[in-house]
């Protein structure tokens, strides 16, 4: 069992023992800190609100009349969105004007795990201060709670998700026309979560009309592990190919991350989702009146990097974690960024990975070229990418372990800006610690999935 706090939130496995599990005391004194940190932000605020909503996870429910509570008993009011994507919510304090925001999620983790993601007055994650002072105030109990005169309100917000869809198919690059007129078929697996309700959704909005949902129902009991990776996504593969679609679309359980199947039953791969849309937005057909900038984070595929520059453009990297990318990619006026986990985000919409816009604009670039994904595929670099793992233990010592292979390595082109990445001429590797599990991740790319092997096989070989 796991409890996990950070600046971006807490997130843990539902039972157990306050803080060693996601557990009721430890979620009203997360979420009280929250609260307090907002008041202490905002003093001159008379009625703050924060908009609140879930994913399909099976302990949803529960938390989420929790959480309203608390930040009622607060002085804050409660914007309730419901069931709905972590986009959607981010989305949602833009448009409401929410002084904050609240995602129950805890992503691409397994059922048993629930989590708080915490987002600021413009729809993001917080930032390290305003997370640390979070921290700070839920360790301490520094919490003064409202009287029966300055309770918060709850108010339902009903309409999120089709403001949020609005948004999309009013942007230039998202050809609704275009889309319609090739008439895909297509097969969605919504992983027993919001996916299921979000994606379709907005299909019949970009005017496809032969649509397919697996693991439809909203019950958290995801049909197969919620992570999309090619492992984890036969069933989907395989009715792509029996039912003839010309693909496959594949989410998280909060929608933030999104991968494709191909006509053929292939993986497009999370890792390339970004640089396809990345490609058509920087095309020579779309508008040109900004700089061709694109930012991901050090663990991302080089194929974006390849691509910017084929198109004439920058390239910068970042640290893992959405607030680096966002960073960056404001400090260099990016237009396309996101995570090679099949995170988009396409700051002329907002700020934030959203499965929802990389879907539009990747069929929008389709439906433009004319081509199969599979063809589409084809254009890119074709490297290959290990994504591994090594379980940590209480008394592992994570910067030792890095020393070590750093020691290792010396003479090679080392960045220690995000845990420690070594690259070659045609390869690279990447090692970090985990701010949602108790793990140190492993990404190697290579040209050939034998050399990408070959690396993260030699770094556990320095650990062991």
């Amino acid at each position: 069992m796991t409890l996990i706090k950070s600046i971006s939130g807490i997130r843990g496995t539902i039972g157990g023992r306050p803080e060693e599990n996601l557990t009721p005391l430890d979620l009203v004194a997360f979420l009280s800190a929250y609260a307090q940190q907002l008041k202490q932000k905002f003093p001159k605020f008379g009625d703050l609100s924060v908009v609140l909503g879930r994913d399909g996870r099976i302990s949803g429910p529960l938390l989420h009349q929790l959480a309203s509570s608390v930040l009622r008993f607060n002085g804050i009011s409660v914007l309730d969105v419901g069931l709905a994507t972590t986009p959607t919510v981010e989305m949602a304090v833009i448009r409401e004007k929410a002084q904050g925001g609240i995602i129950l999620s805890a992503s691409h983790n397994l059922r048993q795990w629930n989590a708080l993601k915490l987002l600021n007055e413009k729809g993001e994650f917080l930032n390290a201060e305003d997370g640390e002072a979070i921290l700070t105030l839920a360790k301490n109990s520094a919490f003064i709670y409202a009287d029966i005169d300055s309770l918060g309100r709850e108010i339902k917000v009903n309409d999120a998700l089709e403001s949020h869809i609005a948004a999309i198919t009013a942007l230039k690059l998202v050809r609704t026309q275009d889309i319609a007129k090739r008439n895909f078929k297509i097969v969605v697996d919504g992983i027993n979560s919001v996916g299921a309700l979000a994606i379709p959704t907005l299909l019949e909005s970009l005017g496809v009309k032969d649509i397919e949902i697996i693991n439809g129902d909203i019950n958290g009991e995801f049909a197969h592990n919620p992570e999309p990776l090619d492992q984890f996504l036969e069933e989907i593969k395989q009715r792509v190919v029996n039912v003839g679609a010309d693909l496959g679309i594949v989410v998280d359980p909060d929608v933030d991350r999104l991968a494709f199947i191909d006509e053929k039953g292939k993986m497009f791969g999370e890792e390339y989702t970004l640089v396809a849309v990345a490609d058509y937005v920087m095309h020579d057909y779309c508008p040109c009146f900004y700089q061709k900038i694109s930012v991901s984070n050090l663990s991302s595929s080089r194929a974006l990097k390849d691509i910017t520059e084929k198109r004439g453009g920058a390239y910068y990297a970042a640290a893992v974690g959405e607030v680096n990318v966002v960073n960056k990619m404001k400090e260099t006026g990016a237009v396309i960024g996101g995570e090679g986990n099949g995170g988009v985000i396409y700051p002329e919409l907002h700020y934030g990975r959203d499965a929802l816009v990389g879907t539009a604009l990747f069929l929008s670039f389709l439906a433009q070229e004319g081509v199969s994904v599979s063809e589409l595929k084809r254009r890119y670099p074709q490297y290959q990418m290990i994504k591994d793992r090594i379980d940590l233990n209480q008394e592992t010592d994570v910067k030792a372990l890095l020393i070590k292979i750093k020691e290792h390595y010396q003479g090679e082109q080392i960045n220690d800006m995000d845990g420690l990445k070594i690259d070659w001429p045609d390869s690279w590797v990447h090692l970090r610690a985990s701010n949602t599990e108790p793990i140190i991740r492993i990404y190697a790319e290579a040209n050939t999935y034998e050399e990408a092997s070959r690396r993260v096989q030699k770094i556990k070989e320095i650990i062991a």
